[in-house]
């Protein structure tokens, strides 16, 4: 399968993750029930991954990645001094999960605007009107048509 993973660059960028020593990231900090179930119940290691930065100038996919880790909670949600603190969460009941993802590529960005512009990314859920995910699936259409569009920038 393949994924689509909003972060904004502010927090982790494609470029953090690359020099981080095993070149992975947690996928921490998703607070939305859709998204956690994605990462909980389908990724899968091996999946790709558009890395995709977010709430930025110039969103759009910035890189290629890969799920390493399939889903474990997410420590975030037990830190109380963390902003994805969540006080119903419990080691015995967590709420939330996260994949574990490794960078494989930074690529030249390609920009929200031109991938509504592609006739073959049209049903894409990132570009249905008011997708708020961070985390979405893609189709292998979707994702042949994106690594095109990349290697042709």
């Amino acid at each position: 399968m393949y994924w689509l993973m909003k972060s904004e660059p502010d927090e982790v960028s494609i470029d953090d993750v690359l020099t981080m020593p095993d070149r992975s990231v947690e996928w921490f900090g998703v607070r939305n029930y859709q998204a956690r179930n994605f990462m909980r119940d389908q990724m899968q290691v091996g999946d790709g991954v558009l890395f995709y930065h977010s709430g930025c100038a110039e969103p759009g996919v910035a890189g290629l990645a890969e799920v390493s880790r399939t889903a474990l909670p997410d420590e975030t949600q037990f830190d109380a001094a963390s902003p994805y603190h969540d006080p119903k969460a419990t080691r015995d009941n967590p709420r939330w999960f996260c994949v574990r993802v490794r960078a494989l590529q930074k690529t030249p960005l390609l920009p929200l605007s031109i991938m509504r512009k592609v006739p073959l990314l049209q049903e894409m859920r990132l570009l249905a009107r008011g997708n708020r995910l961070s985390i979405t699936p893609v189709t292998v259409d979707e994702w042949s048509c994106i690594k095109t569009l990349l290697q042709a920038s």
